[in-house]
């Protein structure tokens, strides 16, 4: 690098110090970041202050022109309305129903009535491991035999060996 490319960048970096200082005493504004909310991005929404950051080091010129022309050239400088984002319910799939826990019951007992097991197991409610086993113990010593209650244990240690499963992987990635 020469030396009057050295100085020009000096130069550049003093005027940014100076106009966004400028900009933040102009909106009242205490940090450098707050002045974020007065620079509009094309993509909607105000400027994020990673942005704002990036671009006073690899962008001056263009972060230069935005806050003269949305800062110090307005009469008021605006507060730009944040970009709208997907609700946190938009998340959810769109094929999922929800229900009371009063329709649920009552769909159990007209499946039960109806004596679709099927659709029993999946409107029941899951049981803990300990919970089936206890249940599964309970019918054995009873002398009764339910290949619900067996399929009831298989699918909760099943599900236990999953998550634990799950839990020693992501443990030997993250070390």
């Amino acid at each position: 690098m020469t030396v009057a490319h050295k100085e020009d960048q000096k130069t550049a970096k003093k005027e940014i110090e100076e106009i966004i200082s400028k900009a933040i005493k102009k909106v009242g504004a205490k940090k450098e970041n707050e002045l974020c909310k007065y620079l509009p991005m094309k993509s909607g929404g105000y400027m994020h202050h990673f942005t704002l950051k990036k671009m006073k080091h690899k962008q001056p010129e263009e972060l230069l022109h935005i806050i003269d022309q949305y800062v110090i050239q307005a009469d008021r400088p605006l507060v730009i309305a944040p970009k709208q984002r997907a609700s946190r319910g938009s998340r959810k799939r769109k094929d999922h129903l929800n229900f009371t826990r009063f329709q649920l019951e009552r769909m159990l007992s007209i499946a039960r009535l109806a004596g679709d097991k099927e659709i029993i197991t999946i409107l029941s409610p899951r049981k803990s491991l300990a919970g089936s086993k206890r249940e599964l113990i309970q019918s054995i010593r009873q002398g009764k035999v339910d290949q619900e209650l067996w399929n009831n244990y298989v699918e909760s240690a099943t599900m236990m060996q999953a998550a634990a499963a799950a839990d020693v992987s992501t443990s030997h990635t993250s070390n």
